[in-house]
């Protein structure tokens, strides 16, 4: 088994009963800037701080490899509803310096069969960087 990395308890792995992988992982990240307006000139800017990154990756569920793509998409919509804070690791090592929410999932549901079971699905996951 060839662990890829894990988002808190959901296992990003690439072995002979399982295939879960990340696709197109994108981080963005961004300052935080004040503008002052001063009178007949152009407005001064002022460094804030950073601001907090986001991370956006698609996971592809599929029955043929192995998982149940409903319970998979059952328990990322679980983890997201409570509002947990999860550490993302991808590799051995971690994304950024803290930990990370789902702040958006967006599933499609490509194929089912005669019964309406989930055949193949892929969600795509918003986290954005959480600071105590």
């Amino acid at each position: 088994m060839n662990k890829i990395g894990s988002l808190g308890p959901v296992v990003f792995v690439v072995s002979a009963g399982a295939i879960r992988t990340i696709d197109e992982l994108n981080r963005s990240a961004a300052a935080r800037w004040a503008n002052h307006d001063i009178l007949g000139r152009k407005p001064k800017k002022q460094f804030l701080g950073p601001g907090l990154d986001s991370v956006t990756f698609s996971v592809r569920f599929s029955a043929a490899y192995g998982l149940k793509p409903r319970e998979e998409l059952d328990r990322l919509t679980t983890l997201e509803r409570a509002g947990k804070a999860l550490p993302l690791i991808i590799g051995r090592k971690s994304v950024g310096v803290g930990l990370w929410v789902i702040t958006s999932l967006s599933a499609d549901w490509d194929r089912l069969d005669s019964m309406g079971n989930v055949i193949d699905a892929q969600v795509n996951i918003t986290l954005e960087e959480y600071v105590k």
